[in-house]
């Protein structure tokens, strides 16, 4: 079988490359592919269509490092340090990125479309909000655009006639990046990954992308993860690269590994407010270091290991979180 090991600067360097099509995985606090954000940030890859379930600090960083065109998202915000993320909001309100909202249900299914490999997905949900009314890429955007679907969303009568309610159906489309960014607990060398506790949409986002970059907190034998394939979540067919980055996720929390850092992150909103205090904030952590383990140096080992996560509840413990 065939190893995908390899540097993730290299697997950056690769597979993203400018108006690439790209979706990252996490959701909010948890499980963001945080090193790989911060090697696009450091390559100075541009104009990116970006699409994820609900994501904090990933996104965040990706449009603070202006990576970002286009975004399509369903919520971005790093829980009380910043309820909606600073610079997604920044960017947004000066008309620097277009932006296409859905609720989370409708990310999901969107991924999963792309996942089936078919073009959209029917759903009851949405029909009575202003979702679909209310659009982020204007006609012109759509139609210059030919992967980008016509429509945010359609309405049509049930084909198989009225089911209870359901005279009419929502159609969503579907999404197929160039390429998906995982975070992941375990992998092996061929791709094969476990993802501890809850995976959020980061398993149709994997099969829903030509290529596949997964960082990974433990690179482990094959045969670790064969003894228990019932509890293995990504499938190494679906994985094009494999970065073993300890702390990959961080500031945000890996379940059972370390939580998210609050200090960090309180840190970070602070610095995003202000153009000049975020300038600054970029060189200490991203330019003014080559790596990810470079920036884990920065942060500190006594910083990092008080985040070590409970053997028994899989979360720091004693951890202020305010």
């Amino acid at each position: 079988m065939q190893n995908k090991v390899m540097p993730l600067d290299q697997a950056i360097r690769r597979y993203v490359s400018d108006g690439a099509h790209v979706s990252i995985g996490g959701f909010t606090l948890n499980r963001n592919p945080m090193a790989a954000v911060y090697e696009i940030i450091r390559q100075n890859i541009r104009s990116l269509h970006v699409y994820a379930h609900s994501n904090g600090t990933g996104v965040d960083e990706l449009i603070g490092g202006g990576c970002v065109a286009k975004l399509e998202i369903a919520y971005g915000g790093n829980g009380k340090a910043a309820p909606t993320c600073i610079r997604f909001r920044k960017a947004v309100q000066e008309n620097r990125i277009a932006v296409e909202d859905y609720s989370n249900y409708m990310m999901g299914l969107r991924f999963l479309a792309g996942a089936m490999g078919v073009p959209f997905l029917p759903t009851l949900s949405g029909l009575g909000s202003d979702i679909g009314a209310r659009w982020g890429f204007s006609r012109a955007l759509r139609a210059g655009d030919p992967r980008v679907p016509d429509d945010k969303l359609i309405v049509v009568d049930n084909p198989f006639g009225a089911w209870g309610d359901a005279a009419r159906v929502l159609l969503v489309p579907a999404v197929n990046p160039d390429v998906t960014l995982v975070h992941v607990q375990k992998a092996d060398s061929m791709g094969t990954c476990r993802i501890d506790g809850l995976a959020f949409a980061d398993v149709e986002q994997a099969k829903a992308s030509r290529h596949v970059i997964v960082t990974c907190e433990e690179l482990v034998p094959t045969e670790t993860l064969r003894a228990l394939p019932e509890r293995n979540s990504i499938a190494f067919l679906h994985v094009t690269a494999v970065c073993h980055v300890p702390y990959g996720g961080y500031p945000t929390a890996v379940y059972r590994y370390y939580d998210y850092d609050a200090e960090y992150l309180r840190a970070y909103a602070e610095a995003a407010g202000d153009d000049g205090k975020f300038a600054a904030y970029q060189d200490q952590y991203i330019f003014g270091v080559g790596s990810h383990g470079a920036f884990l140096e920065r942060i500190g080992k006594e910083r990092l290991t008080a985040l070590k996560a409970d053997p028994e509840t899989g979360y720091a413990a004693n951890m202020k979180r305010g």
